[in-house]
């Protein structure tokens, strides 16, 4: 039986990967779950306020008054997790999934990350900048209330990854790379 992940993650090997807005977490954790061959979840806010009819806007202005919303979104990443091998991506993953997956930090600077934001959805980079760092804010005060995350503090992860200078289809064989050889969870 060969060693390579590519050939046999193993069937109970989990990947969390997290990182803040535009750092790739998504693009990059589908192509970390298809170059290994594992399920993909990925259930994020976005997927809820278009189940829902709303806006991600206002599915976040909710989430700040109403912590069901993280709660239910965090419980179902959790459930979907634990069926197997699987690679879950979203800003908690590594939190959530801390002693039972190999976890993985995208890390980016502000700049970049709001770039990217700009580009991805056509707006005036001063603007993204500004958004991206309440988004942040937000977040960060979210997840310590509801949580006691500090989501600054990463130092945990197994593997954290310049998600700035290195293009997601390198930042996903990076993880592949150190996924390598792991055969069931951490």
């Amino acid at each position: 039986m060969s060693n390579s992940p590519a050939a046999s993650p193993g069937p109970r090997l989990r990947i969390a990967i997290s990182g803040k807005s535009g750092c790739g977490n998504s693009t990059v954790s589908r192509l970390v779950a298809a170059k290994l061959g594992l399920r993909m979840v990925n259930y994020t806010f976005k997927d809820l306020a278009r189940d829902k009819g709303m806006s991600f806007e206002e599915i976040c202005v909710k989430a700040e008054e109403d912590p069901q919303y993280d709660l239910t979104i965090d419980r179902m990443q959790v459930q979907l997790a634990q069926h197997g091998g699987c690679v879950l991506g979203s800003r908690l993953a590594i939190w959530l999934l801390r002693d039972t997956a190999f976890t993985v930090y995208l890390n980016a600077s502000i700049q970049v990350r709001a770039a990217r934001i700009a580009r991805r959805e056509g707006k005036d980079i001063a603007v993204a900048l500004r958004e991206t760092v309440e988004r942040d804010n937000r977040d960060h005060d979210r997840y310590a209330r509801l949580y006691g995350y500090d989501v600054n503090r990463y130092d945990f992860a197994v593997l954290v990854v310049d998600a700035e200078s290195l293009g997601q289809e390198a930042v996903a064989q990076e993880i592949v790379d150190h996924a390598a050889g792991m055969n069931a969870p951490r």
